[in-house]
């Protein structure tokens, strides 16, 4: 059913702003859950090897001005706004100046391209959380949907592979193998949600458009206790693997991820590249969406579509456009908890 919506809102993770925001920071996101304290000041070193900031929050200022845009230049009204899960701009700052602003319902983009509980479920509760805390008044938020197999997403992606690819020697891209990565999640979460069918769809979509060349989808980033099982294969036990199998040339796309953001340029453009070179495999790293014009082409397309009454809902591959609407039990899980102290 068409809408009309009075304002546009970016839904992203956060990260720190400086050395002394690290901590805090990751406390947010770490809080209630079951990761070992030597764990979070490991990735607390990764982000002080960056000056103690975070990549994504420059990416998402960038993306939301060419979004803002793309909006004018297409005549849509639609004032921006950003807000956070886990740092500054939060979701209730965010959402108490839409408020003041006189927003009643906006549109939500969430960056995450594929379903899963926190790459989709847990935003939806940020926000209700954020609704209660702003109080009667609260504007309403509706998400657009995943977008994992819309051509604004898969072109670029395709494009950016392409243009890794002819880092190599001509001779050798045909038989270079394409490792698409995405964040690893528990098992117990992966079974509650599409993530791993839409991670396959989308790397097979892309895979295809650029020939013939041998494919896997690997995974990077976890952050939970060795007994809890989390998807798999890591990205650099896949590159130990492949280099094994006599594997000379190895294309790493991003998939999973819309920016460059910290697990992509240290987990993979550190740890992984530092690998595949201790093995003597050549290791070339494609870039993310980013702020591609089609990818922010795609974003307004997804708004249009939401507020026509026929609206072309565009989807590559077999499984079509993904629901508008989250069923109640959709994503649903419950992360394990820290044990109670004694």
């Amino acid at each position: 059913m068409a809408q009309a919506y009075d304002a546009f809102l970016l839904v992203s993770f956060g990260g720190p702003e400086g050395p002394d925001e690290v901590m805090p920071f990751l406390e947010n996101v770490l809080r209630g859950r079951n990761v070992p304290r030597e764990r979070m000041l490991e990735v607390a070193e990764h982000y002080q090897h960056f000056g103690g900031v975070s990549p994504i929050n420059a990416q998402n200022r960038a993306l939301l001005a060419a979004i803002d845009a793309e909006l004018k230049a297409s005549g849509l009204t639609l004032p921006v706004y950003w807000g956070n899960r886990n740092w500054h701009p939060l979701l209730p700052d965010t959402l108490s100046q839409m408020k003041r602003d006189g927003v009643k319902r906006a549109i939500a983009l969430f960056t995450s391209a594929f379903s899963s509980y926190s790459g989709c479920r847990q935003y939806r509760e940020n926000i209700a959380a954020a609704q209660q805390v702003v109080g009667e008044g609260a504007p309403q938020v509706d998400k657009l949907r995943v977008f994992y197999n819309h051509p604004g997403f898969i072109e670029p992606i395709v494009e950016r592979t392409r243009a890794a690819l002819d880092q190599l020697p001509a001779e050798r891209r045909a038989s270079a193998t394409l490792l698409f990565t995405a964040h690893s999640i528990p098992l117990g979460m992966a079974r509650t949600c599409a993530y791993e069918k839409q991670l396959n769809e989308a790397s097979r979509l892309v895979a295809e458009r650029i020939g013939s060349n041998p494919w896997r989808l690997v995974y990077q980033s976890r952050s939970g206790p060795p007994s809890q099982p989390w998807l798999e294969p890591d990205v650099c036990d896949a590159i130990e693997e492949l280099a094994g199998q006599g594997v000379t040339d190895l294309v790493v796309v991003p998939i999973g991820f819309i920016s460059d953001h910290m697990e992509v340029l240290f987990d993979l453009d550190s740890e992984a590249r530092d690998k595949a070179a201790e093995l003597g495999v050549n290791f070339v790293r494609a870039g993310a969406v980013g702020v591609h014009p089609r990818f922010v082409q795609m974003v307004r397309e997804l708004i249009v579509e939401r507020m026509s009454d026929e609206p072309e809902r565009l989807a590559l591959g077999q499984f079509g456009p993904s629901h508008d609407v989250c069923p109640v039990d959709c994503c649903k899980y419950e992360p394990q908890r820290p044990a109670p102290q004694r």
